[in-house]
């Protein structure tokens, strides 16, 4: 959007250039804060510090940026498309006309559909590991943040032009699921679950913990216990891969009732063999220092890297009895996804705040260690989230609030409203945007929050039409259809709204044109609340629209303009909801 404007001025400096034997500069183009006024700034500082150099001028830079500005401002013109060009402190300004640019953009969007706002490709691989919950536990609204930052995330950078791979972690061996095993062959043999896995499995889960609280002298069955597991005895394993199914097969049917998938699977299962390998290497390496049995496999981090002040601690990465950690796991996890994917460049971890000395400790290790690709590797905290009344979710105490409850809960209260506000749409319709609104009611506020901060749930705000949720943002796409389909059909023509624009149609225009922005600084930073915010600003402010501005009943050509307007709204407003992961229904 706007290259042939912008490339059409770049081929006029350049003549300005050659025609006054300046060096030859690429330009950096960025966009001036809208004050009502679209405009591209760039600055001719490096074009100023070329030539002194090259000419070896007595000057000083900022002085010749600012002369240089003024010439070319001078020799530039009025470029077709701009209604100001202005020099200012050796930076060159170039103002838009109101109209054109409404066009381009209103243009951009029609031409574009579903991939406006799409950047081009980085050529670069990122993995995104997220979610992770543990097999033999609940699957409440705690482990819900990572799942949908991850998921959300996932779907932004691969919007940004990289390419992404969705990585899921699931912790499916570990002292959690040994005590779950003990307490099912002790007290619950040969059962099976019905229906709700997740929920039966971490009702046991729960009461093994129970029952060694109250029997503490029990400890060493479940250490007995994990030692059979790390001898790979027969019966412990077989039951541990049937009890493991039946988690995953839960864990299953909720990513694809969220709307979640994942191109690799990996388990920690799987990584306590190359764990192991990693930890006794590091021992013959003088890395690690074996203090078994009286103690643990240790790394003296701060002490290996002669830091005289602790900032990594000790990184514990084996019991003293030889059993794996989630640290041993986590050496080999690393390492493994470089291997497997030889072209990554990133490798990030969407994981609890609490975890984040762990992964400084995992990566500075793997530094320590001599792999190259540990600086490649990078921990996305987030907090944790916590219901009206600080109530967060312990599955250990079996106080929790299983997702598939939240997920039915939001259902039938979206259902409610719905029905409620159009009774008149069929059941099936009913039923497909009760379930659209209500998990878009659980997804917008675990983005709407910045990542390192508590998000607390309350249903509320969550189902709030008039307020930052998704209903909202819902609503206004809805509305737009309905805008479209009483006026008949597509109004396909470009068209130059050269007529004086409504403030509300202007502020409309600028947020759909700052979409592929929002969605580069979002890919950037790894922050999916850049993506939220924006929505909540387009919806906002075509409701604003919609209210200061008529568009079925005003005369042409204002009628087609605004008609087009709200198509291009509509569009932007479904592919950003996409970005979060959030459906964007026909009719609410």
């Amino acid at each position: 959007m706007f290259d042939l404007e912008r490339e059409q001025v770049e081929e006029k400096i350049q003549a300005f250039c050659q025609k006054n034997e300046l060096p030859e500069i690429q330009l950096q183009w960025s966009w001036i804060p809208f004050s009502g006024h679209w405009g591209i700034s760039t600055s001719l500082f490096a074009l100023a510090a070329a030539e002194v150099r090259q000419k070896q001028l007595k000057i000083n830079v900022p002085q010749r940026a600012s002369e240089l500005a003024e010439q070319a401002a001078a020799f530039l013109g009025l470029p077709a498309g701009f209604e100001k060009v202005e020099a200012v402190k050796g930076y060159l300004n170039l103002y838009f006309t109101q109209a054109e640019y409404a066009r381009c953009v209103v243009d951009a969007v029609h031409e574009q559909g579903k991939d406006y706002g799409r950047l081009p490709s980085q050529h670069e691989q990122v993995m995104v590991e997220f979610s992770q919950p543990n097999t033999h536990k609940a699957f409440h609204v705690g482990h819900l943040r990572s799942a949908i930052l991850g998921d959300t995330l996932s779907r932004i950078l691969d919007f940004g032009g990289y390419d992404v791979v969705r990585a899921n972690y699931p912790g499916d061996m570990g002292m959690h699921v040994i005590k779950w095993l003990w307490c099912y062959m002790n007290f619950h043999a040969g059962e099976k679950p019905e229906s709700d896995f997740t929920k039966w499995m971490g009702g046991l889960y729960a009461e093994a913990n129970k029952r060694l609280e109250e029997n503490p002298e029990l400890e060493a069955d479940v250490r007995a216990l994990y030692v059979r597991w790390d001898q790979r005895d027969l019966e412990v394993v077989r039951l541990w891969e049937e009890t493991r199914e039946w988690s995953l097969q839960g864990f299953y049917e909720l990513y694809k009732t969220l709307d979640i998938h994942f191109d690799r699977y990996y388990f920690n299962s799987q990584m306590e063999k190359p764990g192991k390998v990693i930890v006794n290497q590091l021992i013959e390496k003088k890395i690690a220092q074996d203090e078994r049995p009286e103690g643990a496999v240790i790394v003296k981090i701060d002490e290996v890297l002669g830091l005289e002040k602790e900032k990594y601690r000790v990184f514990v990465v084996l019991r003293s009895d030889g059993t794996a950690l989630y640290a041993t796991e986590d050496l080999a996890l690393a390492k493994q996804k470089f291997e497997d994917y030889p072209q990554l460049k990133r490798s990030l971890y969407i994981v609890d705040v609490r975890q984040s000395l762990h992964f400084s400790q995992v990566f500075k290790t793997m530094e320590i260690a001599g792999y190259p690709w540990a600086s490649q590797c990078q921990h996305i905290p987030y907090e944790l989230v916590s219901l009206p009344g600080n109530v967060v979710m312990a599955s250990r105490e079996g106080t929790v609030v299983l997702l598939e409850d939240l997920i039915r809960e939001a259902t039938q209260r979206a259902y409610d409203v719905v029905q409620q506000k159009n009774p008149d749409l069929s059941e099936a319709q009913k039923r497909a945007t009760a379930s659209a609104v209500g998990i878009g009611a659980i997804k917008y506020p675990m983005q709407a929050r910045e990542n390192a901060k508590i998000v607390t749930f309350d249903w509320e705000s969550a189902l709030d039409f008039n307020g930052q949720a998704a209903p909202y943002m819902q609503y206004a796409y809805v509305r737009a259809g309905s805008i479209l389909r009483k006026a008949g059909g597509a109004i396909l023509d470009s068209i130059l709204p050269d007529y004086e624009m409504a403030p509300a149609e202007v502020e409309l225009i600028d947020i759909i044109s700052r979409f592929s922005r929002e969605v580069e600084r979002a890919a950037k930073e790894y922050r999916p609340i850049q993506v939220a915010n924006y929505t909540y600003d387009l919806a906002k402010a075509f409701n604003n629209f919609y209210s200061h501005c008529p568009v079925l009943q005003v005369e042409e050509p204002v009628r087609k303009a605004r008609l087009r307007l709200v198509m291009a709204t509509r569009q932007a407003l479904a592919n950003s909801l996409i970005l979060l992961g959030i459906t964007a229904p026909e009719a609410m």
